[in-house]
């Protein structure tokens, strides 16, 4: 893990504060029967939380049952999906099969049925990278782009059921950017409902990287009408978080 930590970034790949996952599911709600999803899971951070969150609404073997079946995770590189199967069993995914290695984006969009559609989606895809050539062609002619957490977000919207929820960490360049970038925020917005989007501090994911990010969450099923913003601030005293100050928990409690 140590190793992971140090070499991330080279592919546009961070590892995600605990902090905010635990906000993100937190906010996110999921339950008991919905089937939750992390398309880019690395070592398994927001799955674990998600396991963590809805160990709490089980009461009997039925639940038990029923919790085994419902996180999904897809990780392309060989050592976290080892790392995210192992995670999975630590907490109690007694055979973590839905744990794939493989590359989410190397499916054809059109391809994706009901079957494989899910209810929540809890994600901080890669940013900064670019896919291999001929993963663009994978998706429609208008909104093709190598820009990886472009490409996530096109995803995360096919795959969400109606009324499916997500929260999703996405770097400025998604939402600020031009030409594709435009198509796909009209995309978002005429899809879904997109009605929270949290300023996270630049630190958040020091010192790996200092692109701005943020995390927006969103329901399938409606379009756009209106958009909290936040912006969480530094802490008092704080100039930046890194390794020994990490992002606590609390730093969001004036965002629930």
């Amino acid at each position: 893990l140590i190793e992971m930590k140090d070499a991330s970034g080279q592919n546009g790949e961070f590892y995600t504060p605990r902090a905010v996952t635990n906000f993100m599911v937190n906010r996110i709600n999921p339950q008991l029967g919905e089937k939750v999803m992390d398309p880019a899971c690395g070592t398994g951070g927001f799955l674990a939380c998600s396991v963590d969150y809805l160990k709490a609404q089980v009461k009997n073997t039925e639940d038990h049952k029923s919790l085994q079946g419902q996180i999904y995770g897809v990780e392309k590189k060989q050592l976290p999906h080892l790392l995210c199967t192992t995670n999975m069993l630590l907490h109690g995914i007694e055979v973590p099969k839905q744990i794939r290695h493989d590359n989410t984006l190397n499916k054809p969009l059109s391809n994706w049925d009901y079957d494989d559609m899910v209810d929540v989606v809890v994600t901080n895809p890669p940013f900064g990278g670019t896919e291999e050539d001929g993963i663009e062609k994978n998706f429609p002619t208008e909104y093709r782009t190598r820009e990886t957490a472009d490409l996530f977000l096109q995803l995360i919207i096919e795959i969400l059921k109606d009324k499916g929820r997500a929260a999703v960490v996405l770097p400025d360049g998604t939402l600020f950017g031009e030409g594709v970038k435009t198509k796909i925020k009209k995309l978002l917005l005429d899809e879904c409902n997109l009605h929270t989007l949290v300023r996270l501090p630049n630190s958040v994911f020091a010192p790996y990287t200092s692109i701005k990010t943020n995390i927006l969450f969103f329901e399938k099923g409606t379009p756009t009408k209106e958009i909290w913003y936040y912006e969480v601030p530094l802490p008092t005293g704080v100039k930046a978080f890194n390794k020994t100050k990490p992002m606590k928990l609390d730093d969001f409690s004036d965002c629930a």
